[in-house]
């Protein structure tokens, strides 16, 4: 019999069928020039995620963040990169890369803290304490609250982001980006 704990109800179908969601052929879809096997392959592959994703209860939350908080790889939430970079094009919504070097605590003594980076990351960590983004960055707290203010008055090349849209206006993008037909279709009568 198996028995699931009481901590993680929700077993999600990109953790169960990981080596699905994994597939190099998953990254990123293949173009025109790649074997036509390897396009069959891959639509079977993309195929099978999309019913998996669209059975998950946290379909909306993944895809939310995977649009508007964290700029991630391959096949998640039921889109591929290039269809959540469509939808972030349609929301007018511009995340950046994830630093992981920083979010992991790596840093290097006496470098220059970029000022997009200490807004990067506080948007992407609103409940982080001020300290624990210094610790992470690797500078003052001083310097991080000299940053965000800058960034409050408009100063410097990024500002803090209030508010993201809504999951309405998401989903919508999304229905409009994942179940558009191509222009043109070669099937015959």
């Amino acid at each position: 019999m198996h028995e699931t704990s009481t901590f993680s109800q929700v077993q999600t179908g990109c953790v169960e069928f990981a080596a699905l969601f994994l597939h190099p052929l998953m990254e990123e879809p293949p173009n025109s020039s790649f074997p036509a096997d390897e396009r069959r392959q891959y639509r079977r592959l993309a195929r099978r995620a999309q019913g998996i994703c669209q059975a998950c209860p946290l379909m909306k939350q993944c895809l939310l963040s995977a649009v508007t908080l964290h700029d991630v790889a391959g096949y998640v939430a039921g889109t591929t990169a290039r269809q959540r970079l469509a939808i972030r094009e349609r929301l007018g919504v511009t995340v950046q890369p994830e630093d992981f070097d920083t979010l992991a605590g790596v840093t290097v003594p006496h470098r220059q803290v970029d000022h997009d980076e200490v807004v990067r990351l506080r948007n992407a960590n609103p409940t982080e304490s001020l300290e624990a983004l210094a610790q992470r960055m690797g500078c003052s707290l001083s310097t991080v609250k000299r940053h965000l203010r800058k960034a409050r008055a408009g100063g410097g090349v990024s500002a803090i982001r209030t508010e993201l849209p809504s999951a309405r206006r998401v989903l919508a993008a999304y229905a409009e980006v994942v179940t558009a037909k191509p222009a043109k279709t070669d099937q015959a009568a």
